[in-house]
């Protein structure tokens, strides 16, 4: 590498520890490593234009960027990035996360389990949870679907605002009890989606079988613990940082801003326990979801479903097809591989074990039915997913 270094300011609130700040600096460092940036991390304030005598001078900045710092920015002469989308400085070139994507991808996965009735809780004001309710909400009407929303301002719950978390927690039970389960719900944030579960079982709801949740972010330290774990979005904030980088990058080396922000697409859907369910009308069907939802760490005929239920074998097929047009044994399938996914990304067990809990006969058996339903590999799969847990 010739010539000098760049000086490369990252300001982006890392003090909250919350993982889109934290994963969106890990992806800064990785490109300034590839490119030989000497990085410091600084506080976001538009002091940073103003160097101490005994310091160098920032040749470009990567930042959750407010108004005054972009503006600072420009009058300097400095390159910077914004990856913040709720940031009301438009005038820096931004790479931000495609909220609207995810929640497309929300509403593709609550459909395939059968969800007909909708809900999303959001923040009030914020950018990332308009556009994430529109990708939402569009991706349901295209099926003739209707979405129940919620939304609440953020900041009431600020600050341990008494006041404003009675506010919030009385919305939230009211927008509960006017639900008609079962319902798919998608949240804008990972702990939200415990809030709104402590909501469901204050009113009888039960979490995946009367609702299914879906958070965004992918906070582990949230997503996994208590019951249920959280099935969340994955939202490639590393990627955002990483890319954010490389833009920066041509920037300092010249290159025109781009004219519209570049939008990150998720990474991932990671299925956990919030979302382990299927939702009928048919209590039949739904019965008989259950029964294979509780046995499917074995082998299971159809007939022993049907006896289960008391039903015949043709008459409980002939429901399973009005269901889902793909009748009880692919079902059966279905929610064995669902259990091997989370077995996957929750434990270590081999695919041999995993296979045995699951009702296949072997790994390969498991193998080759993962690889039919899911078009992708258990152990690829599993290697891609363990990156996000």
């Amino acid at each position: 590498m010739t010539g000098k270094a760049k000086r490369v300011a990252v300001a982006l609130d890392l003090q909250y520890g919350h993982k889109r700040h934290v994963e969106t600096y890990a992806g800064c460092l990785k490109y300034a490593k590839e490119a030989g940036w000497d990085t410091v991390i600084t506080p976001t304030s538009d002091r940073i234009f103003q160097p101490k005598e005994d310091e160098e001078p920032f040749d470009g900045v990567l930042a959750r960027t407010t108004v005054s710092m972009a503006n600072a920015a420009i009058r300097e002469g400095v390159p910077v990035v914004n990856v913040w989308l709720n940031s009301p400085a438009n005038n820096v070139p931004r790479v931000i996360g495609d909220f609207e994507e995810s929640g497309r991808i929300a509403a593709k996965h609550l459909m395939s389990r059968g969800f007909r009735r909708f809900g999303y809780l959001g923040f009030l004001r914020d950018l990332d949870s308009r556009d994430q309710g529109v990708g939402f909400k569009n991706s349901l009407g295209s099926n003739n679907y209707s979405c129940s929303v919620h939304r609440f301002a953020r900041t009431s719950l600020e600050k341990n605002n008494a006041v404003g978390w009675d506010a919030f927690r009385t919305g939230l039970l009211e927008w509960v009890k006017s639900w008609i389960p079962p319902i798919g719900i998608f949240v804008c944030n990972d702990l939200y989606c415990r809030y709104l579960i402590d909501a469901c079982q204050s009113v009888g709801l039960h979490v995946p079988q009367d609702v299914a949740i879906i958070g965004t972010t992918n906070e582990p330290s949230i997503c996994n613990s208590p019951y249920p774990a959280l099935t969340s979005i994955d939202m490639d904030f590393e990627g955002i940082g990483y890319q954010a980088a490389e833009l920066l990058d041509r920037l300092m080396h010249g290159e025109h801003p781009p004219e519209r922000p570049k939008f990150i697409k998720p990474k991932k859907l990671v299925p956990r326990q919030s979302t382990d369910s299927f939702a009928t009308e048919d209590s039949i069907v739904s019965s008989a979801l259950k029964f294979i939802a509780e046995n499917s760490n074995r082998p299971l005929a159809v007939q022993e479903v049907a006896t289960a239920v008391g039903v015949n074998r043709r008459s409980l097929e002939r429901r399973f097809m009005e269901f889902s047009n793909e009748g009880i044994a692919k079902q059966i399938t279905r929610m064995r591989i669902e259990r091997a996914k989370r077995l996957m990304i929750e434990t270590k067990d081999t695919l041999k074990s995993i296979a045995l809990d699951c009702g296949f006969r072997n790994s390969d058996h498991l193998s080759k039915s993962f690889l039919r339903t899911e078009k992708i590999k258990p152990s690829e799969f599993r290697r891609n997913h363990k990156r996000s847990t």
